[in-house]
């Protein structure tokens, strides 16, 4: 049901399509019985040891799906970068012999957006953003209600009655995998969306899928958020990295969600995709900081 404050703007495309995704969902939300405070303090560093060993194992999960996905494609991924390289040559006068002999040449530099900003039609997330994703949102292979009380599973993914799962259903760190890429392909035509024209970086396209992939779509329209447009369209990267900043949900401060800003403005500004938390946890569930 909106708000009081809800009713009175027009609902953004984005926003009602989350809220149809969830009146179709597998289940309804339901309201659960707050866990006593003592008990979450006590069962804390086991959750937490427990977490980073999801986290590692999905990522673990992701090389292995990405270096066998290389192997199988190495060739044909091959010859389109040197066609694309060659490409670039001949367009910018240059002698293809040097494409041939695979001579570092400014085409191929070119072709990095590490290096150079491209449009972000033609730019993906990358596999170190994915992450970071991981590491922030956590890794459940049970389908779990999150804390508006809808079915999530995976990376955050918000269960639909497509995916036929219920409450309890378990699923593989493939599916996770699977999820989250179909996540993050909707997120990135989000940022597409979002920076029109503006060139970008790899790192500073990771930062803003993130941003995308955590408030939603719909929190990053001119109207919700005026100030990064408006940096966005006089390209005033500063700026954009100024509004990355969102620390509330459901009207109160979150602090996870204040170190997930900090670690977005670094990917954004100094393509740093470390965790400002930096915390370890032995065997024991001893967490250190």
């Amino acid at each position: 049901m909106p708000t009081s404050t809800q009713t009175t703007a027009k609902p953004e495309r984005a926003d009602a399509a989350l809220r149809r995704r969830r009146e179709e969902s597998t289940h309804p939300p339901l309201r659960e019985r707050p866990i006593n405070p003592r008990t979450q303090e006590e069962l804390a560093p086991a959750v937490n040891w427990m977490r980073s060993q999801m986290v590692g194992e999905f990522k673990s999960a992701m090389r292995k799906k990405r270096k066998s996905g290389r192997g199988r494609s190495l060739g044909g991924r091959m010859r389109k970068r040197k066609a694309a390289v060659a490409m670039s040559a001949a367009v910018m006068g240059l002698n293809t012999a040097a494409v041939d002999n695979q001579t570092p040449t400014k085409a191929v530099r070119m072709l990095d957006a590490s290096q150079v900003r491209m449009d972000a039609e033609k730019l993906k997330v990358s596999d170190t953003m994915k992450e970071a994703l991981a590491e922030e949102e956590g890794v459940r292979l049970t389908v779990y209600r999150d804390v508006a009380g809808y079915p999530t599973v995976g990376v955050g993914h918000l269960v639909t009655p497509e995916d036929g799962l219920s409450v309890g259903d378990r699923i593989t760190y493939e599916d996770a995998l699977d999820f989250l890429d179909s996540d993050l392909e909707k997120a990135e035509e989000g940022v597409r969306r979002l920076a029109r024209d503006l060139p970008l970086y790899q790192h500073e396209f990771d930062a803003l899928v993130d941003l995308v992939y955590n408030v939603g779509e719909g929190n990053v329209t001119p109207d919700k958020s005026p100030k990064l447009n408006d940096a966005i369209m006089v390209r005033d990267y500063d700026g954009i990295a100024d509004e990355l900043q969102y620390h509330h949900a459901g009207g109160e401060e979150a602090r996870g969600l204040v170190f997930r800003s900090e670690r977005r403005q670094s990917i954004f500004m100094d393509a740093s995709y470390d965790d400002p938390r930096a915390a370890t946890v032995d065997s024991y569930g001893q967490v250190s900081t």
